[in-house]
């Protein structure tokens, strides 16, 4: 990497996501047109959250991650199609590739948990293999890329998370014993209201980089620089 990574939005890592992700499970329809694309981030099973992305907003995160080279464009057919380029960007193993493709699917999860959602794309030999790869993502020299979460009240397993939208929630709210309102306030809420959140946001975001792509097609075309003002 020549550059540090961006923080990425809950739309853009649900796009590379899915990239990565159909890559593998479903080889022949890839590199994904718009119309697949969209539909892989609005897909109701295997997702947290469950998103409602249209095709604008879908085309405006494409956009974004072409911005930082995370996402390729090619010419295929009648319609352009679209693959991602996580592991040449990041420089890592296509294993750990899928491990951070199903954590920014799926939300924190355990090494078990991993194990048998990535099984489609790649079998991890066992629990032990998983913790390998995800102990390399949170000492990677050129920064973490997962980070282990504390273990909640009455788990057997602490958890993992991806890094690339920055700290997650359970981070944040610092140490367990610390505060105790506020670090397991996101687990008091409903798991569909917390869902529901997520997704206003998503939406949300899409809509602020679909407004960027406009206004910069606009001062594109009319000769200014979009910080001019």
């Amino acid at each position: 990497m020549t550059q540090a990574l961006p923080i990425l939005s809950l739309a853009e890592t649900r796009v590379l996501g899915v990239l990565a992700e159909k890559q593998r499970t479903v080889p022949d329809s890839y590199p994904l047109t718009l119309n697949s694309l969209v539909s892989g981030c609005n897909q109701k099973t295997s997702r947290n959250p469950v998103l409602e992305l249209n095709e604008a907003q879908v085309q405006a995160t494409v956009d974004s991650l072409k911005g930082y080279s995370l996402v390729a464009e090619t010419s295929g057919g009648r319609a352009f199609r679209y693959e991602h380029n996580i592991d040449r960007v990041l420089r890592i193993p296509s294993q750990s590739v899928i491990l951070l493709t199903v954590l920014m699917l799926r939300g924190p999860q355990t090494a078990g948990e991993l194990r048998i959602a990535c099984d489609r794309m790649h079998n991890f030999a066992d629990i032990s293999s998983v913790e390998g790869f995800l102990d390399e993502l949170a000492e990677r020299p050129a920064g973490a890329l997962v980070v282990k979460l504390a273990r909640l009240p009455g788990a057997r397993e602490s958890r993992w998370a991806h890094l690339l939208s920055g700290a997650p929630a359970e981070e944040l709210a610092g140490p367990a014993g610390a505060s105790a309102e506020g670090a397991y306030a996101s687990h008091d809420a409903p798991l569909g209201e917390v869902a529901a959140l997520k997704a206003n946001v998503a939406r949300l975001e899409a809509e602020l980089a679909s407004l960027k792509a406009l206004l910069g097609r606009v001062c594109s075309e009319l000769g200014i620089s979009p910080e001019a003002g």
